[in-house]
């Protein structure tokens, strides 16, 4: 029986090749922060202008994931990742070797298109293939990639880069990937295509009002969060005097704590169904958010006082992905590949939008004001998530 039982308990080497995958990409899109001034000395360019390689990896992405969704739909999932993976080595093995900007953003678009028709695939897999009652786990360590990659990937390429040259930190993206088409090309077993439909009627689920009601909340949710992650360096100095090193140590910690959220949030939408273990996670959230807001009555307050709501932050935020995808694809139906690029193209934009209105609050209102912000946007969140349920139950 204990043989079993530990049997049982193994990991798919499949599921774990997925993992690394996710993690892959994630490091490769964030890991131009850690070595943004030597590249942008070397290229000729600003630090803001070379930033934008950044924003154009996850332009690209919000804009190629749900059409790639569409346009892959009945291709073979092994032969998709193979391709995809293969054309993310070629972009950034080349990327070591570019010598303008023009050519590196070229490039780095080309490496996020290769990632869009990866990790909406990676998701429709791992729900294909997980048993039904650890679906929510799966997707929870599958997801655990992008947290990983803050914690482990960007501190390693960003020391690559430090020892090596900025050339270096895209070689590593390029191993990085090369590793992850040879694990899938052993460990995955191929999955059939979605059947061949037209295409209106593939999408058709898309348009249900529950699905686009939840595809909001998505980007709400996001929204709330990255207002206060964009510019935590100045809550953090102004709320407890902290400076760069505990801010590194901060989001060292919040990685880890992300780890054990996405885990818990997992565990939680096998257990509580997916919609339950999502409000309860959105919740959290926002009670914490609240518990910062009141926090600027006692400035300053010192960082390890802060750290366990801090900490609480990180898990609440990764507690929510999972069962979000989960309570997506039980929407979506038929189309929930399409859903699952959707949602992927969801979080960009609230990435993108929240850093833009965060920008916002901190000017006009001064940092205190970002964690009330962020309730806000997660109270819209909530409201938009009952609305879809109430439109899910009266569809049937």
């Amino acid at each position: 029986m204990p043989i079993d039982v530990r049997r049982r308990a193994r990991l798919p080497t499949w599921l774990l090749a997925l993992v690394f995958t996710t993690f892959t990409f994630a490091t490769d899109d964030y890991v131009i922060a850690g070595v943004l001034p030597a590249l942008s000395a070397d290229l000729g360019v600003s630090e803001a202008v070379g930033g934008q390689l950044v924003t154009g990896f996850s332009l690209a992405f919000a804009l190629a994931a749900p059409v790639a969704s569409v346009v892959t739909a009945t291709w073979a999932r092994r032969g998709l990742l193979t391709w995809a993976l293969a054309l993310f080595v070629v972009a950034n093995a080349a990327a070591a070797f570019a010598g303008s900007y023009a050519l590196l953003l070229g490039l780095r678009v080309l490496a996020a298109v290769a990632a869009a028709a990866v990790v909406p695939a990676a998701y429709a897999i791992t729900t294909s293939l997980a048993p039904a009652e650890r679906q929510g786990r799966y997707l929870a360590l599958v997801m655990g990639g992008l947290t990983a990659s803050l914690t482990f990937g960007v501190p390693l390429g960003t020391w690559v880069g430090g020892a090596f040259g900025w050339q270096a930190t895209f070689g590593l993206g390029a191993l990085l990937g090369l590793v992850a088409l040879i694990a899938v090309r052993a460990t995955l077993p191929e999955t059939p295509p979605a059947p061949a439909m037209p295409i209106g009627r593939r999408l058709a689920p898309l348009a249900r009002p529950q699905v686009l009601l939840g595809l909001l909340g998505i980007v709400a949710i996001v929204l709330g969060s990255m207002m206060v992650l964009s510019y935590l360096a100045p809550f953090l100095r102004d709320l407890a005097g902290a400076g760069p090193t505990e801010l590194g140590w901060v989001f060292v910690l919040a990685g880890l704590a992300g780890l054990a959220g996405g885990q818990l949030g997992g565990r939680a939408a096998d257990r509580w169904g997916a919609s339950r273990a999502m409000t309860t996670g959105v919740a959290a959230f926002a009670a914490v958010m609240a518990a910062l807001t009141c926090c600027q009555l006692l400035r300053p307050v010192p960082l390890l006082a802060l750290l366990p709501l801090l900490l609480l932050w990180a898990g609440a935020s990764w507690w929510i992905p999972p069962p979000a995808q989960s309570r997506m694809i039980a929407l979506a139906g038929p189309a929930a590949p399409q859903a699952l690029a959707l949602n992927s193209s969801a979080v960009y934009v609230g990435v993108s939008c929240g850093a833009a209105l965060g920008g916002v609050v901190l000017e006009t209102y001064g940092s205190g004001w970002l964690p009330a912000a962020a309730v806000g946007a997660e109270l819209i969140a909530l409201a938009l998530f009952r609305a879809a349920d109430r439109g899910r139950y009266a569809a049937r």
